[in-house]
């Protein structure tokens, strides 16, 4: 057949860029998958947070992407967005350096954000909800550091596995959820934290840190942590508070 003078054939290969494409794609999926497929719950929490921001086409999901600092509760009022776990870890290790340092206060990270233990030695009298003068100060020092940010923070109590049965606590469950509430008007009374970002839980003895095999690990499990929330379980736990809505 006769070709009409300045007519070039489709070049047959022109489906090789639209190959291409999708070939660099399914790599930077694979390369993805690659990177987070250590264990590793804090990255793992991160990419997952990206991952529901990118797909997520609501409007808490457009302010979260939109860097605004903002969070929308399931009502209508707007609450500060939290920090992220580098930056409260930096002003958590800044602020209370000398008492982690002495071990007064440990320091440990996992799913739900920082999370600031406090050994009941020294914390409350034996058997007891009230905080000891010389754990005021500690707690304050705490209080000052939660300040600081915008997290939510959850403060939970602990006992040892050792049977509690007074006029006053029934149980380890009562002294546990006592011990927390204590802490929680303390941050309040003493701190000055907004009480919209504080609550208070009680686990009695069934989250142990160690066995409770000896009279030392007793001793670890008896403590009150500060959970310092991370914005993927702000999201995906804390419920929305009745106040300030329209």
């Amino acid at each position: 057949m006769a070709l009409i003078p300045g007519y070039r054939r489709p070049s047959q290969d022109r489906w090789l860029v639209s190959y291409a494409d999708f070939i660099t794609l399914l790599f930077a999926f694979f390369a993805t998958m690659y990177a987070i497929s250590s264990v590793d719950a804090q990255k793992l929490s991160q990419v997952t947070h990206a991952l529901q921001v990118a797909f997520d086409d609501t409007s808490r999901g457009r302010s979260i992407a939109s860097g605004t600092g903002m969070l929308p509760e399931r009502g209508s009022r707007l609450v500060a967005r939290p920090h992220d776990d580098l930056a409260v870890r930096v002003i958590v290790v800044r602020e209370l350096a000398a008492e982690l340092t002495a071990h007064r206060l440990d320091l440990v990270e996992d799913r739900r954000g920082l999370v600031l233990s406090i050994p009941e030695a020294g914390l409350f009298p034996l058997g007891s909800d009230e905080i000891s003068p010389a754990a005021q100060a500690l707690i304050a020092r705490v209080a000052a550091t939660v300040a600081k940010v915008s997290n939510p923070v959850r403060v939970e109590g602990h006992t040892d596995d050792l049977p509690i049965h007074t006029v006053r606590f029934l149980s380890n469950w009562d002294l546990s959820t006592a011990r927390a509430s204590r802490v929680v008007e303390f941050l309040i009374e003493r701190g000055g934290i907004d009480v919209r970002r504080l609550s208070a839980a009680g686990y009695a003895e069934f989250r142990p840190r160690v066995p409770n095999d000896s009279a030392g690990a007793r001793a670890q499990n008896r403590r009150v942590d500060v959970v310092i929330l991370n914005a993927v379980t702000v999201v995906a736990e804390e419920p929305s508070s009745p106040m300030g809505r329209s």
